[in-house]
């Protein structure tokens, strides 16, 4: 074995440990802990969906703020009644038509 050879399988007895530290490495951070990149994405998720509920639920609560407000007038609350719980004066027919 000459020198050139000795020297070559050294330089690739070298890179191979590298190669493992680095593979290992990448392991432990794709798929090990609570920092692993897997986790990372899952959090993610379900941040983006719990921020949507949010955004849904904020909605709803300047909805029911507008009917609220509308609900202060007295006639919005009697249309309110007529339009949702069919109520009338004793003097009046309601027909219901169904489509």
């Amino acid at each position: 074995m000459n020198f050139s050879e000795f020297w070559t399988s050294i330089k690739i007895q070298k890179w191979g440990k590298y190669a493992i530290t680095l593979l290992a490495f990448l392991i432990v951070f794709l798929f090990v802990g609570d920092q692993s990149l897997i986790r990372f994405f899952h959090r993610h998720r379900e941040i983006r969906q719990l921020e949507e509920q949010r955004d849904m639920y904020r909605t709803e609560t300047e909805k029911a703020q507008r009917e609220i407000q509308m609900l202060q007038n007295a006639d919005s609350l009697e249309r309110f009644a007529r339009e949702h719980y069919y109520m009338h004066t004793p003097e009046e027919d309601i027909y219901l038509i169904d489509n």
